[in-house]
């Protein structure tokens, strides 16, 4: 018996049609929230040009890392403050109507025995996700939210970004990259430090480091000793100890060539005593470079004015007085063991690197100057 056709055999099939992917939309906001140790702060923003345009922003001292050298575990008082930030955060992000954020935390929830108990609370009261990153994305993200501050003379880069519970460093070689693009090149870590091979000249990631020291973590391993002028030279030589391990700390580089980039409540506050700003205004500190002699005159009159002194001055501001002298120690070691008499000052680090990432991942940035 001859099998029957099937009815509609020999028809053409049917084109299966696939959506074409959604184009990224040029006006969508962006938002970046850094949590540290220290400091609870978040950008919103929307892409424009090579860059950004912020649309709002938020920053408060929490201090969620108070108590944690000791104890190993983040405080109920600690927790509370900052819960109570992310609600501003929260109703910020509403308001705004962002769908496109990273909300991160870093060393004191790296640290803290009961992190996974706080995320937990933060997700229960304010709706938000908390995303814990490790110490090389960090570090990532500080370095990319620079690029636009290096030097097209530079060769050899060092970015340090001193936070609240760590401090990262980031020794990048750009000698091979012709000087327009260097900048360029460095917004490309993004999507690691060691990226696969290209034909093409790249920044390469000689080093890097986290040392699990920073601005609240050192005062605190020193808060016993009394003598102020000790308790700094103490706290500078301990830091510097802690970075016998990271490798370009041995060679010898060329100094016209090399250039430090460091972000930072800390660097920004010195750049600010140094200009003598009794109201911050970021236009005059993001991009300034400051020589090793003005860093150390700040720091100086720092020591000179004592506990009492740096509350009441202005220009050190009242979240940042018990703060700036273990920054000041930080800073200190690291022009004392590096080749060079100037230092950039970024006001700018992982919010702003957060920004970046999530735009360039999107396709959303123009491939221009910054």
């Amino acid at each position: 018996m001859t099998p029957r056709r099937p009815t509609g055999a020999g028809a053409f099939p049917k084109a299966v049609e696939i959506p074409a992917p959604e184009p990224p939309d040029p006006d969508a906001l962006y938002a970046a929230l850094d949590l540290g140790t220290n400091s609870c702060r978040m950008l919103i923003a929307q892409p424009k040009g090579s860059g950004f345009h912020v649309v709002d922003s938020f920053s408060k001292s929490v201090q969620l890392g108070t108590g944690l050298e000791r104890t190993g575990r983040l405080s109920r008082s600690s927790m509370a403050r900052t819960v109570q930030a992310l609600r501003i955060c929260q109703q910020k992000l509403k308001r705004n109507k962002v769908r496109r954020m990273r909300l991160v935390t870093t060393e004191a929830c790296r640290r803290a025995d009961n992190a996974a108990e706080f995320i937990r609370q933060v997700r229960h009261e304010t709706g938000l996700t908390l995303e814990i990153i490790q110490p090389e994305e960090e570090a990532r993200l500080a370095v990319i939210s620079c690029a636009p501050l290096v030097s097209t003379r530079t060769e050899q880069l060092l970015v340090v970004d001193i936070g609240g519970g760590s401090t990262e460093l980031v020794w990048i070689d750009v000698s091979s990259v012709p000087a327009r693009d260097r900048a360029r090149t460095i917004m490309r870590l993004h999507s690691g430090f060691h990226p696969p091979e290209s034909p093409f000249p790249a920044a390469k990631v000689v080093d890097w480091i986290s040392v699990p020291l920073g601005v609240a973590t050192l005062r605190d391993q020193f808060s016993d000793v009394a003598d102020d002028s000790a308790r700094f030279a103490l706290m500078s030589w301990f830091f510097e100890e802690n970075l016998a391990d990271f490798a370009p700390y041995h060679g010898i580089q060329e100094r016209e060539r090399f250039q430090i980039v460091g972000t930072s409540g800390t660097v920004t506050t010195v750049a600010a005593s140094h200009l003598g700003l009794k109201r911050y205004d970021r236009s005059k500190v993001d991009g300034l470079r400051m020589t090793s002699d003005q860093i150390d005159r700040v720091i100086r009159r720092y020591l000179d004015l004592g506990p009492a002194g740096r509350r009441r001055d202005p220009r050190i501001g009242e979240d940042r007085h018990a703060l700036i002298m273990s920054g000041s120690a930080i800073l200190q070691a690291l022009l004392r063991v590096w080749p060079t008499d100037r230092l950039s000052v970024a006001d700018r680090g992982l919010r702003e690197g957060l920004l970046y990432a999530q735009m360039s991942a999107d396709g959303v940035l123009e491939d221009g100057p910054f």
